[in-house]
């Protein structure tokens, strides 16, 4: 059982029937693809019947909308702790490495949550829009202190903006544990940020 669906990280989801057809419905969207799951695949992940889901969930795109708030939080959460450092280098390089190490070890979460948002109803992809604007500019205002400070050299702040956030989100796409440590790939791609705005 990978980390992300472990029953710790999901241990606010209640009861447990839920968590179960939630972290189902990870491991199924991340394998399958939304389109391509059926409502009887989650619940036999979760070792339930195809009703009893609707006990918990009143559709598939509802527990999409709960994953992708989920993990959009968690992903913001974890920006918003790595913003430390004395300079907006240090600080760039602390969020950059964060945030890929979090797409690396969550890959599973990360790739539903990034890759399958265009099938959440247009309510549910107007409240996780919002907390991906929140993601944007926690990132966007460190790049814009370095270019204050002079440490950064940034023609186009939004779309260095969009580069940088693309590097740590894409991992989510290809990695597996084989191809190396988070923490490893996190400085690697630190330090690729870092170097694409140096001064």
């Amino acid at each position: 059982m990978s980390a992300v669906t472990s029953p710790l990280v999901w241990e606010h989801v209640q009861p447990a029937a839920a968590r179960r057809l939630l972290t189902g419905a990870v491991d199924a969207f991340a394998e399958r693809g939304y389109q391509a799951t059926t409502t009887r695949d989650i619940a036999s992940r979760a070792g339930m019947s195809p009703a009893a889901l609707y006990v918990h969930y009143p559709s598939k795109e509802r527990l999409l909308f709960e994953i992708s708030l989920y993990g959009h939080n968690a992903a913001l959460e974890v920006l918003r702790s790595a913003d430390t450092g004395a300079t907006p280098a240090d600080r760039l390089r602390s969020l950059v490495a964060a945030f890929t190490a979090w797409h690396a070890e969550h890959h599973t979460i990360a790739r539903v949550v990034q890759y399958e948002l265009a099938a959440l109803s247009p309510e549910h992809l107007a409240e996780v829009a919002t907390i991906r604007r929140s993601i944007s500019a926690q990132i966007e205002q460190v790049l814009a202190d370095g270019v204050s400070a002079g440490e950064f050299e940034v023609s186009d702040l939004p779309g260095t903006t969009l580069a940088v956030l693309s590097l740590s989100i894409d991992v989510a796409r290809w990695y597996t544990p084989h191809r190396g440590d988070p923490a490893t790939l996190g400085k690697l791609y630190a330090d690729l940020a870092h170097r694409m705005v140096q001064a």
